[in-house]
């Protein structure tokens, strides 16, 4: 089947507007005042439903993996547990709308960390856009007390374990297969989220950590099927199979659109608006998620080196 790349770039944009939308879907579901379910039981059933899918499809690339491959996996689901659980945390002390532009972060973020794991030096582009894209975060986070909220800390943090994951897959990616390395970083991501609500519930007690997925509120289960089956497995398969169909460049722009569909999707389904300020701080670090990756700076510095 040839694919061509303005379908590649479609199905990409498709795939961070899912990824928007379930901001506030993550949101409501791990709302324990709204009936929800607590972060650890979300986010396991989530990674352990993708987990169950992919493997399934791809059991055979499972088959005799180097103890190589299976250590960046595991490394990998480390820092995308981390992104997640992190970020839906933050999610109970601020809005989806800004949980959606504060996680964008992470796209700035890797340009740092790629200074000091991957060794590679960041382009001009790359440096704007991190010094852009702080001042639209000060101007979205920081109230008049210039203090940011926990919830957008927490938001913070996990965008720092999205960086790193993606640092992280720029440096194994390549020497591994990609989609036994998929399967065993969602694995590891599920298997610690299961888990951490094991110990959860013995300390707290069973309450609504006893709640099965299949027993539980309808919008939950809406948000599990969503999130598990089309924001984890079929977005992680089809970002694997389409990217190389279309440029770099592209990626950027259309995966730069995920925090605006995240806006959107908090005003309609939630009824989420921010403050002109905060706009225009989301604005910013948009425009920063740009330069970081456009082609800013880059060939005068690879003629430099």
């Amino acid at each position: 089947m040839q694919i061509r790349t303005w379908q590649a770039d479609l199905v990409l944009l498709a795939i961070t507007a899912i990824w928007g939308a379930t901001f506030p879907l993550v949101k409501n579901a791990t709302s324990l005042s709204a009936g929800g379910v607590p972060t650890y039981w979300f986010l396991a059933a989530r990674f352990l439903m993708a987990t169950v899918l992919l493997a399934a499809l791809f059991r055979r690339r499972l088959r005799g993996l180097p103890a190589a491959t299976w250590r960046a996996g595991v490394l990998l689901g480390i820092f995308l547990f981390a992104g997640y659980a992190l970020q839906t945390f933050g999610l109970a002390y601020t809005t989806s709308a800004k949980a959606a532009f504060i996680t964008g972060l992470s796209v700035v973020i890797v340009p740092v960390l790629s200074v000091v794991w991957l060794r590679s030096s960041p382009s001009l582009g790359a440096w704007l856009g991190v010094f852009t894209a702080l001042a639209g975060l000060a101007l979205l986070s920081l109230g008049d007390s210039l203090a940011p909220t926990r919830g957008d800390l927490l938001v913070l943090m996990g965008a720092f374990g999205f960086g790193l994951h993606v640092a992280g897959v720029s440096r194994f990616g390549p020497a591994h297969d990609r989609y036994a390395l998929a399967v065993i970083q969602l694995g590891t991501a599920g298997g610690l989220s299961t888990l951490l609500h094991l110990v959860e519930r013995g300390t707290v007690g069973p309450g609504v950590d006893g709640v099965l997925w299949w027993e539980g509120p309808a919008h939950v289960f809406a948000a599990v099927i969503i999130c598990g089956l089309l924001a984890t497995a079929a977005a992680y398969l089809l970002q694997n199979l389409l990217q190389p169909y279309t440029t770099p460049t592209h990626t950027a722009l259309i995966f730069a659109a995920e925090p605006v569909w995240g806006a959107i999707f908090a005003f309609l389904l939630a009824g989420e608006i921010l403050s002109p300020r905060g706009y225009l701080g989301a604005a910013l670090i948009v425009i920063g998620m740009l330069l970081a990756e456009l082609p800013v700076g880059r060939g005068r510095q690879a003629t430099a080196n």
